[in-house]
């Protein structure tokens, strides 16, 4: 039986459905600029939420459920490609701030 979810989880749910949309919306203005400038900026800024979103979703698996080795494994894959995106996202976004100025 699922145990009763602390503010924690809800508080985890809400950071996952946050940083989604900010994917979603990152996305959509990112396909529809023209400017390739711009295009990168939104692409980075994509990234760092897509980033976020995934160490969310990783520290879901590690809180929410009963842990097993294939949900902690499934876990530090997911915190891994997280912190490379979130990374790569604000290397990018600070390198194209740079050059837009």
């Amino acid at each position: 039986m699922i145990a009763a979810m602390n503010w924690y989880h809800y508080f985890l749910f809400f950071l996952v459905l946050a940083t989604l949309a900010a994917s979603v919306l990152y996305s959509i203005r990112y396909r529809t600029r023209r400017d390739p400038q711009t295009k990168r900026i939104e692409a980075a800024k994509m990234n760092i939420s897509m980033g976020f979103m995934l160490i969310f979703v990783a520290l879901t698996q590690f809180t929410l459920f009963d842990p097993s080795f294939l949900r902690g494994a499934i876990g530090a894959v997911f915190l891994l490609l997280g912190l490379f995106n979130a990374y790569a996202g604000f290397k990018n976004y600070s390198s194209y701030k740079k050059s837009s100025h």
